[in-house]
């Protein structure tokens, strides 16, 4: 398959570059911090995937303002510009309906178009993205940094700025290729500008209104947007599915993009494929009393900078372990993974304090004989939560996750209703 590329002029007049492959339904790749429709192409697993998913979808990839074979030095990098773009090529190919994947910075765009066009969005995919600005990079002093960094080796194939979007030990030729991206994909000033705008965007209150199926996949080694802000945004987006992966912001490791490509591919293949010949028993309105649990690991983000991503992982991976074996024992059922925890149900509620216990004591015995300890939070509440989807919505969910962030790490904290 080849791309074919075409321009469209935005109403404040700056001329869109976008590409198209495939046929079939429309999915439209919302672009990141830097994009270069020709040169990505030229990347072996890059063009693969498209041209998997332009199998059963029409691909439409777009280069930015600012980026790649769209217009340079156009000065207004704002939100409210980024959605401009997105609007006049969907409106240019005239699309009706169409599903989203916003990979980094291209997510606040997806998500503003999408709560302002709720029947115009079929899907949504975020990856590595955010809804506010102001916690990227984790802390001021690594955002000032990063910002030096952008200024002082844009364009450069050193380590630092490499390896703080791609993780450690990266191969020469991922450098080489990073480097020569941002040479081609914008100038240093545009990409500090398109950052700048990026650190004051604050756009959570539009997570409510989303209405469309989304799925968020974050990496947990993400140094650029620390996997709390994809936690953020699949807690405030209804029905929203987490799934959390090994891995930098820009992700290498070719197992896990596959295994991320194929998350992908069976989500945004949903709507084609026939309904069941019998609906699930727990419809959108069934409700039963639960009590809902909640576990979260103390600064995981720090934690990873600390101990790097593979000794990081392997906290994780004991956690959960951990979680779950407790959960058999005590009659609990896991809902899903949030990152850096765990929510589960439970039918008693004395079933879930004593599995709360458990967990708390089978890490603080982990801790005597490994030496390095997992500190979790736990949080209890009860209730009737809305059940759709193999999730848990409501009230019910939102005080339980609350009563979770009051806890200290290694603390269980219970609603009065457990009590």
């Amino acid at each position: 398959m080849e791309q074919e590329i075409h321009f469209c002029t935005t109403p404040d007049g700056v001329r869109i570059a976008y590409a198209v492959v495939g046929s079939g339904p429309a999915v439209i790749r919302v672009p990141p911090w830097i994009s270069h429709l020709e040169v990505q192409w030229q990347l072996p697993g890059y063009r693969q995937f498209i041209e998997r998913l332009a199998q059963n979808f029409t691909v439409v990839t777009i280069d930015k303002r600012g980026n790649g074979l769209s217009d340079r030095g156009v000065g207004d990098f704002s939100p409210e510009a980024r959605l401009s773009d997105l609007e006049t090529v969907v409106d240019h190919l005239k699309l009706r309906s169409f599903a989203l994947d916003g990979y980094s910075e291209g997510g606040p765009t997806s998500i503003m178009f999408a709560a302002k066009y709720p029947k115009r969005v079929t899907r949504m995919v975020l990856t590595g993205t955010f809804a506010r600005g102001d916690t990227l990079m984790g802390t001021p002093e690594l955002r000032s940094a990063t910002m030096a960094l952008v200024a002082a080796e844009w364009g450069v194939a050193t380590s630092m700025l490499t390896d703080l979007f791609m993780g450690n030990n990266v191969p020469s030729e991922a450098r080489m290729f990073f480097a020569h991206l941002q040479q081609v994909g914008c100038t240093k000033e545009d990409a500090i500008e398109s950052m700048n705008a990026n650190l004051v965007l604050d756009i959570r209150h539009l997570l409510p209104k989303i209405r469309v199926p989304t799925l968020v996949i974050h990496s947990r080694g993400d140094r650029v947007v620390p996997i709390e802000l994809g936690r953020e945004i699949a807690g405030g987006i209804r029905g929203a599915r987490f799934v959390s992966r090994d891995g930098a912001h820009i992700l290498l490791d070719p197992e896990i993009l596959k295994e991320s490509e194929k998350t992908v591919m069976a989500f945004l293949l949903e709507d084609l494929q026939p309904p069941p010949a019998i609906a699930k028993p727990d419809s959108p309105r069934s409700r039963s009393p639960v009590t809902i649990l909640f576990t979260d690991m103390e600064s995981s983000t720090a934690t990873t900078q600390r101990l790097g991503d593979d000794a990081a992982q392997t906290l994780v991976r004991a956690h959960n372990a951990i979680v779950r074996d407790a959960l058999a024992a005590h009659e609990g059922s896991q809902v899903k993974h949030t990152g850096d925890g765990i929510m589960a149900s439970f039918r008693s509620a004395t079933q879930a304090v004593e599995c709360a216990v458990a967990i708390q004591r089978a890490l603080a015995a982990r801790a005597a004989e490994d030496g390095e300890p997992i500190r979790v939070r736990i949080g209890l509440n009860s209730g009737e939560p809305v059940s759709e989807d193999d999730d848990l919505f409501g009230t019910a969910v939102q005080l339980a996750a609350r009563v979770c962030a009051r806890a200290e790490p290694g603390q269980i904290v219970a609603s009065n209703v457990v009590r």
